[in-house]
């Protein structure tokens, strides 16, 4: 059975972000059912999040996991899968755990399977409410859509950083380009908070410079890597070499892309729009959509771009301060937009 109870008050520095999720990103009606998944830990903001919900007036169902699984998940619930399916719209407002990537896909394939206007909210935290989650994202919205019709028409993407990225991405018209820029659709589910373009890449080559930060669990572990940065080079799509002082960083960053034979190579490039992040503040979700470029290896999202490969693992890669050329064009200085 759903959890409908209040377990905290609700903090109002919580609801300007809790509002523009349902309002503007979701765009929640009240004819309309959402089902809200969180955990004990982001409690806090699912509250905010369902009170907007009974505020708009629609049926809604919220799980906590913990009440229905063991963490970290194996798989998930199927009472929650089932319930998802019967709705409209839904939240997965959660912390990630290791392993549980698996159990989050079950919940994707849902949502791509029902159409289902989906809000990605894994690893959310107060201050990317605070931040991200208060985005004009309609400007967010416009400026990704002029990115993206631009990126479509040119087969190569180039990007440089002080710290010595120097990669190059190699197009096809064959595999999609996607815009989250936080105005969910039925079309392709989006991360909140939204605010960028991706695709998968025909092929890669070169250095990238992870002085931003990298995804999944290994985000929380690490943070912030801007004093010990994770260098990978790239040849045709792979990684050839892992550098970083930070050992650790290295030796499980080189463990979690050898999972199978699709993690160590490039799924996604991608570049961020959302212009309300300004920095990097450690945590994936947010750092992803500031302006600038990340990359990631493993699962391409193929179900969307059209990429005829998989993987069970996906890992984002961050950096700072690019500069960005489309066909030589530049579009990108020390991570400010030109056009």
């Amino acid at each position: 059975m759903p959890d409908r109870a209040y377990l905290h008050s609700i903090d109002p520095e919580l609801v300007p972000g809790a509002r523009n999720a349902i309002d503007v990103c979701l765009r929640l009606k009240p004819q309309e059912r959402i089902t809200i998944v969180t955990d004990t830990v982001t409690r806090e903001i699912a509250a905010a999040l369902q009170r907007e919900v009974e505020r708009i007036g629609s049926d809604y169902s919220l799980f906590v996991l913990e009440h229905h699984a063991r963490r970290p998940l194996k798989f998930m619930p199927e009472t929650i899968l089932e319930d998802l399916a019967c709705s409209q719209v839904s939240i997965l407002a959660v912390q990630g755990q290791p392993g549980e990537l698996g159990a989050r896909t079950e919940v994707t394939a849902v949502v791509n399977h029902h159409r289902i206007r989906h809000a990605h909210m894994v690893n959310i935290n107060r201050q990317i409410m605070f931040e991200g989650m208060r985005a004009d994202f309609c400007a967010v919205d416009e400026l990704s859509q002029r990115l993206v019709d631009r990126a479509r028409q040119v087969d190569r993407i180039t990007c440089k950083t002080p710290m010595g990225t120097e990669f190059e991405a190699e197009l096809s018209p064959n595999l999609k380009w996607l815009k989250t820029s936080g105005i969910i659709t039925p079309d392709k589910w989006g991360n909140l908070p939204g605010g960028e373009i991706f695709t998968t890449p025909m092929n890669t080559n070169g250095v990238f410079v992870v002085d931003g930060v990298v995804g999944d669990y290994l985000c929380e572990r690490f943070g912030d890597l801007e004093s010990n940065p994770l260098t990978i080079e790239v040849e045709n799509n792979r990684i050839r070499a892992l550098r970083s002082e930070n050992k650790d960083l290295r030796d499980e960053f080189r463990a979690y892309t050898s999972t199978d034979e699709n993690s160590n190579r490039v799924g996604e490039f991608a570049i961020g729009t959302n212009i309300a992040c300004t920095h990097v503040i450690g945590h994936i979700l947010q750092d992803e959509k500031v302006p600038g470029v990340h990359i990631a290896f493993g699962h391409p999202y193929a179900e969307h771009t059209g990429a005829n490969w998989a993987s069970k693992t996906h890992i984002d890669c961050v950096g700072r301060d690019f500069d960005v050329w489309f066909n030589g064009e530049q579009v990108m200085r020390a991570g400010r937009f030109l056009i």
